[in-house]
């Protein structure tokens, strides 16, 4: 019996073993996820032999979640499948709704425009119009960021039931990013009172953002918008004054829909 246990423990940590390592080489595609990448670069971002990474690569190839494309490989179709299912529904309906009012803060402000909901600690990005960055901003559509490093998770964090312990763990992607938890509530507080969040080089040096709440009901926010410029480009008036006015039209659009859906049920 003690012979049987020790030989499932050990099978077990093989399997998280591999696990990790098939994590690690997901990860490494980075952004040649569509391009693709040879085993030995893979290997070498992963830190793992070329062999160890081929056997793992022809694994997941067997899964779907790889593809070979020639002499490289891919992220595949079915790892597209699973990102899908990150998205709720609900997902779906806020981004139907409120891509027309992003549309308009992009043209109101001709700088890169999102439109973001908070999942768990992270802010979740559902759209994103592109503008003529030299400074590109990290976010993508699908991906997340951890929302107290960015304007749009910040306003959200504001307005929401939790708030960071101060044993949470903080993390920083530049020296001005806010790694206190006692720090970032109080942060957070002047935020509410202002209705206003800004991202003051917090998520990429260089980078400053601004967002507001799309309102469905008083004080419960869906999500929210938000503007990014370089630095010497962003415009401390104009931008968060844009963001209000249309974050607020995006306000009454949904209170308005929920109204009508509570007429008609």
């Amino acid at each position: 019996m003690t012979h049987l246990a020790t030989t499932t423990e050990a099978t077990c940590r093989d399997e998280r073993t591999a696990v990790d390592k098939a994590v690690s080489l997901l990860l490494s595609f980075g952004e040649e996820a569509y391009d693709g990448l040879g085993v030995s670069e893979l290997a070498r971002r992963a830190d793992m032999s070329k062999s160890t990474a081929f056997r793992l690569l022809g694994m997941l190839q067997r899964n779907g979640v790889v593809e070979r494309t020639g002499n490289a490989y891919r992220l595949g179709a079915r790892l597209h499948e699973l990102g899908q299912q990150v998205y709720t529904p609900e997902h779906d309906r806020i981004r139907e709704l409120a891509t027309p009012f992003l549309i308009e803060l992009y043209d109101l402000t001709h700088q890169t425009a999102h439109l973001a909901v908070l999942h768990g600690v992270d802010v979740l990005y559902l759209n994103k119009l592109y503008g003529p960055h030299t400074v590109p901003p990290p976010s993508r559509v699908g991906r997340r960021a951890p929302a107290h490093c960015t304007a749009g998770g910040k306003i959200l964090l504001a307005y929401g039931h939790e708030t960071p312990r101060d044993d949470d763990p903080l993390v920083r992607r530049t020296p001005r990013s806010l790694t206190d938890p006692a720090m970032l509530r109080r942060h957070l507080a002047v935020v509410r009172e202002h209705g206003v969040a800004f991202d003051d080089e917090e998520a990429r040096p260089g980078l400053r953002c601004v967002a507001a709440p799309i309102f469905a009901s008083p004080g419960r926010p869906v999500a929210a918008l938000s503007v990014c410029a370089p630095t010497m480009r962003f415009n401390a008036r104009a931008h968060p004054a844009a963001v209000r006015q249309v974050a607020h039209a995006a306000s009454r659009a949904f209170a308005g829909q929920l109204r009508a859906a509570g007429r008609s049920a």
